[in-house]
């Protein structure tokens, strides 16, 4: 696990990971997704570590954070929590590493703050257009069903489901880890995330205009097995991001930094040297 401090972001608490140096103005940001935590990114941030600055967090509803019930649990709202953590460190240049609905949260801020994204590394996640959401998503975005499927989920039929349209078994840690952080408050959070994102593309009204991104190094990761977000999405990208380098990691499915740790990281890994050094 990551090793995460707590801290108060726009008055939410959370947990940090932070290598410093704290005077360092450029950092490779590492954003979760469902179900998270940060802890996603415990091989990864570290090694990213080794030659820059690197901040990760539990954000709002997931792992170590507060639930609030008073929080925006949408796009734009996790892209400000993230933006507050960004600003509060002083970082002037961001290279996000995003996954899964981070994906979103990273975009959304990305597009705010323009002049401050470096590059941009997705994993699984993008701009994803027409997209059909998978079943459990619909399940979570239907009242009352959503619900009961949360109540009457356990740590056994979550293990069993993970693993069942995984293309290979998860490791137990990794499974466990989510059902131990899987408290009301977190199903509640994501309950009220999915029914506010029913169409993935809403809260980017600006995308078609956009115009900065010809020319941003990005590295595209994709389980070529992932039963969430179809891997077709990844050569996609291209149509937003020219520059993209496309990986499609065959037999992985929707967390390939699990499915093969290695792998994952024999490609970011050197991308981010190259962008961030």
């Amino acid at each position: 696990m990551l090793e995460l401090k707590p801290d108060t972001i726009a008055g939410v608490r959370c947990a940090v990971y932070d290598s410093g140096p704290a005077d360092a103005r450029a950092a490779v940001v590492f954003v979760h997704g469902n179900p998270g935590p940060a802890d996603d990114w415990e091989r990864l941030a570290p090694a990213a570590a080794g030659f820059a600055r690197v901040l990760a967090l539990d954000l709002p509803g997931f792992g170590r954070a507060a639930r609030p019930r008073a929080f925006d649990y949408t796009i734009r709202g996790y892209a400000r929590q993230l933006g507050a953590l960004i600003e509060a460190r002083g970082i002037e240049r961001v290279h996000l590493v995003l996954h899964d609905f981070g994906g979103g949260f990273g975009l959304r801020w990305a597009l705010d703050h323009p002049r401050q994204l470096a590059s941009l590394a997705l994993i699984d996640c993008g701009v994803l257009e027409n997209y059909r959401w998978h079943r459990y998503a619909r399940i979570w975005q239907t009242p009352i069903l959503g619900e009961l499927f949360q109540w009457l989920s356990t740590a056994r039929t979550l293990r069993a489901a993970l693993n069942r349209d995984n293309p290979r078994p998860l490791p137990r840690a990794f499974t466990d880890r989510i059902a131990r952080f899987a408290d009301w408050g977190h199903r509640r959070a994501v309950l009220k995330l999915y029914r506010a994102t029913r169409d993935p593309l809403a809260a980017f009204p600006d995308l078609p205009q956009v115009r900065h991104w010809q020319d941003l190094p990005v590295c595209v990761i994709w389980g070529e097995a992932d039963p969430y977000l179809p891997a077709a999405y990844a050569q996609r990208q291209k149509d937003y991001f020219p520059r993209a380098e496309v990986h499609v990691l065959e037999g992985l499915g929707h967390w390939p930094f699990v499915d093969d740790p290695a792998a994952v990281e024999n490609i970011l890994v050197p991308f981010l040297r190259r962008v961030a050094t």
